[in-house]
């Protein structure tokens, strides 16, 4: 299937882009994708990471979100691996060393005035 990928990795452009912009300005890197990819090459580059999921035709509601037009709350439901030699991993393995623990998240308010 289209998106399938055996080592879960972003394809280019995705890291050459997160290089350059990361590299040269603040960024947030936006994950749309429909299971968590290794971002740990990539992790120091970036202020901010948003794993999007799948949104379909609600990406506006992603948009307002990152643009302060609503406070959200993010939780991981599975915890995040850093490499896919990781894999199979569960959130409770005690040796287990996750990228981002199951239940990561935050909790953001509004910083614009909604009209």
């Amino acid at each position: 299937m289209f998106g399938d990928s055996s080592n879960l990795t972003i394809t280019e452009p995705g890291p050459s882009t997160i290089n350059n912009v990361c590299g040269a300005v603040k960024c947030v890197v936006v994950v749309v994708s429909g299971r968590p990819v290794v971002m740990e090459p990539h992790i120091a580059k970036m202020d901010a990471l948003v794993a999007a999921w799948l949104p379909g035709t609600e990406g506006q509601g992603v948009t307002d979100a990152l643009f302060g037009d609503y406070g959200f709350t993010g939780k991981l439901a599975r915890t995040w691996f850093k490499s896919v030699d990781q894999l199979p991993m569960n959130f409770d393995d005690s040796h287990n060393d996750p990228l981002f623990h199951f239940g990561f998240g935050l909790t953001t308010k509004p910083v614009k005035a909604n009209y």
